[in-house]
């Protein structure tokens, strides 16, 4: 729907530039002297590949409309396509040069510790001939390179791959020079030592280039990386009219190495000449290059922190944090415990063993008759797969609705659902339009066992905020309730039911779907608050928030003196403390040592309370194209838990950061003592943990004695 721009609510911002104020945020942890070095180092590497995937999908997708309806206006700003993109490349460029100069401050910090990326130059001289030697013995023989005149054709590149260039002479005849860096080496060379001294492959190759050229005169080296539009969705058509869906998907991935150039990298300036040539062959605007005084990638710094030696460790990384045991689960069977009370899981601070636990012993449970779960990402490794397998093997029904199209996790996704498959799991991809985004997973199972329901057909309902992802769980924020509640069962069948028949309407009491009744639900619960006036509460936790809905009724609740806490680590395209409009609104984003993906809805206080966890943001990709799950959450236990940590998230003073009504942020105040979430939850984590401990302790000592007493008595 095109809108004019009289339409455009003055209390909203840009989708985009939003984003990139976010990954700002990321930066300022990278430029925090209280975190250590190395860390440090990651912030940089994860804003570089968060800026990767933003051009990939989110510039490209732009790229797109502005080819084929340049006068689409944007809801929030505005702005049509072809502007969104000129702001997005202003807003980038000053964000390289800081992203450059906070890279090159902790390289230098990192050197007194002996780590040391290195160029050529700066190498000592058996250093040079250990290079030379491993180049022209390991690398120069597995070499591809091309020129590129009348007779060669410029060769396609790929995305994010970085490739050497020089210009090269013969005689009156010049040409250009191209060396692909393999993807199948290492990108690294350790110098030999103690310490850890490397050099960059493109460095040595670029270094090397009249060996690769030696018939040629070499000049201007330099290296480059293109960024290609990613945003490629399967055909509709071609969908539905196919039928085996994987088989799309892998024509997708292979459309998706050959789409057009968004993003062109250079370590060094390109001559006028070249930038010209380059913008010809890849149809791009000067805008859309970029010099980089870093590395292209930055994937190696992860495995440089992990060849630490332990002494250094200490000093520059993270003291190591491992997932407690769950604060609500004591040692035995997980499903005996879910069957007579709910358990929530908070990961990271908590360990995901426990779901995993659950699924393994329904897998062997005589009693147990399906399993169903929906799949979103997966680990490369994931027990999970094993323990759905090995039911299927047992003779279990195992339903798994797995989302071929998670962005970049197809090929992943692909390999698994052929693996459930072949142990003979029925496996379901999804919806034409819709992706698949839940996370719910549901065990029925007949009640042999228990004496009050013998014989009835009964149900465990597991809901997350986050992928079944074992690697993930340990890096991200994320929530996992597991509950008998047999009312939430019959819903979570009643949908299991409709995601086989391929109906997107069910109608459900008390889970609420996308893309029909999720934002319904949230919109009228909001009304229930708005009605209030000023004694209604809304809370809040997302990733992102766009839909406009969503944002108008936020700020209607603000007029009507409804107090909101909106904690979004991402994207928020509402202003907050706007007069007139969003007086009531405060917004909070995390940025820390873990990823904050949790999504959380409080509405009203004290008993009366309603809380929903599920998988949804308020984003309108969400609310109308995609199938989300939120459930309600009834255990007192569980909600006075949510609700403690959400009140630790709204006092962080440490890593939090309030939007400003111009949308940038800012650390809040100093005041009182220091508040640190994540710090506050891994401490609560182990503290539970230590407090399990010396229960059991006590229980077994207890029980030691009952038994001494109990022989001595004997004896007499």
């Amino acid at each position: 729907m095109n809108m004019s721009k009289k339409e455009i609510p003055d209390f909203t911002q840009n989708r985009e530039l939003s984003w990139l104020r976010f990954n700002q945020r990321v930066l300022e942890e990278a430029r925090d002297e209280s975190v250590p070095l190395m860390e440090r180092m990651k912030f940089v590497a994860i804003f570089t590949s968060n800026l990767d995937e933003f051009f990939m999908i989110r510039v490209g997708s732009l790229y797109d409309l502005a080819a084929t309806d340049d006068k689409k206006i944007d809801q929030r700003s505005g702005m049509t396509a072809k502007q969104q993109l000129d702001a997005i490349y202003r807003a980038v460029s000053p964000l390289y040069k800081e992203r450059d100069k906070t890279y090159a401050e902790i390289k230098k910090q990192l050197h007194p510790y002996g780590v040391c990326g290195l160029d050529f130059k700066e190498l000592e001289q058996q250093e040079k001939k250990f290079v030379k030697k491993y180049f022209k013995e390991e690398v120069l023989p597995v070499l591809s390179p091309q020129i590129v005149d009348a007779n060669h054709p410029f060769p396609h590149l790929l995305s994010k791959e970085i490739y050497v260039v020089a210009n090269l002479k013969q005689g009156d005849k010049a040409m250009l020079g191209i060396i692909p860096v393999p993807q199948y080496i290492s990108n690294i060379l350790y110098l030999p030592g103690y310490d850890i001294r490397y050099i960059r492959m493109e460095k040595i190759i670029l270094e090397f280039a009249e060996l690769v050229f030696n018939q040629y005169q070499v000049s201007d080296k330099n290296y480059i990386c293109v960024t290609r539009n990613a945003d490629v969705s399967p055909d509709d058509e071609a969908y539905a009219d196919h039928g085996d869906f994987r088989h799309i998907m892998k024509e997708t991935l292979h459309k998706r190495k050959k789409m057009a150039v968004v993003r062109l990298e250079a370590a060094n300036p390109l001559s006028k000449e070249l930038e010209k040539y380059f913008c010809e062959k890849f149809k791009i605007g000067p805008e859309c290059i970029f010099r980089t005084k870093m590395p292209m990638k930055l994937d190696f710094i992860f495995a440089i922190a992990d060849k630490l030696p332990e002494s250094m460790k200490r000093t520059l990384v993270d003291e190591p944090f491992f997932p407690q045991p769950a604060a609500m689960l004591h040692e035995g069977s997980v499903m005996e415990q879910v069957k007579k009370k709910d358990v929530l899981l908070s990961y990271p601070y908590e360990s995901m063993e426990p779901f995993l636990q659950m699924i393994r012993e329904a897998a062997s449970d005589p009693d147990v008759l399906t399993i169903k779960i929906t799949i979103y990402r997966l680990a490369k490794k994931a027990r999970l797969v094993e323990y759905l397998c090995a039911a299927a093997e047992n003779g279990k029904e195992v339903t798994v609705l797995i989302e071929l199209r998670a962005r970049f996790d197809e090929q992943n996704n692909i390999e698994w659902s052929e693996r459930l498959e072949e142990a003979g799991c029925r496996v379901l991809y999804g919806f034409e339009g819709y992706k698949v985004h839940s996370k719910i997973c549901l065990i029925t199972y007949r009640s042999k066992s228990e004496p009050n329901n013998k014989n009835e057909i009964r149900y465990i309902t597991q809901i997350g905020t986050g992928n079944y992802n074992e690697k993930t769980a340990k890096m991200y924020t994320d929530y996992s309730l597991m509950t008998a509640n047999q009312e939430i069962g019959t819903d979570a069948a009643e949908f299991f039911k409709n995601m086989s028949i391929g109906n997107l309407h069910g109608a459900y009491r008390h889970l609420i779907v996308s893309p029909v009744s999720l934002k319904a639900r949230v919109l009228a619960t909001m009304d229930e608050e708005i009605e209030k006036g000023s004694a209604g509460r809304i809370i809040m936790k997302m990733n992102s928030v766009t839909d406009v809905d969503f944002i108008r009724k936020v700020e209607e609740a603000s007029c009507a003196g409804v107090k909101v806490d909106l904690i979004v680590r991402g994207i928020c395209c509402i202003l907050p403390q706007v007069p007139g409009h969003t007086e009531n609104v405060r917004v909070t984003s995390i940025v820390g040592r873990y990823l904050e993906h949790p999504r959380v809805f409080v509405f009203g206080k004290g008993e009366k309370t309603k809380i929903y966890i599920g998988s949804a943001d308020m984003m309108t990709r969400n609310t109308e194209k995609r199938v989300e799950v939120a459930c309600p959450v009834y255990d007192e236990a569980v909600k006075k838990r949510l609700l403690h940590q959400l009140k630790v998230m709204l006092a962080d003073n440490v890593k939090a950061r309030e939007m400003a009504e111009d949308g940038t942020y800012h650390k809040k105040a100093e005041s009182g003592r220091k508040i640190n979430a994540q710090e506050t939850f891994m401490q609560e984590a182990l503290h539970a943990r230590k407090e399990e401990t010396r229960e059991m302790r006590e229980q077994k000592n207890t029980g030691v004695i009952k038994r001494v007493l109990g022989f001595f008595r004997r004896r007499k």
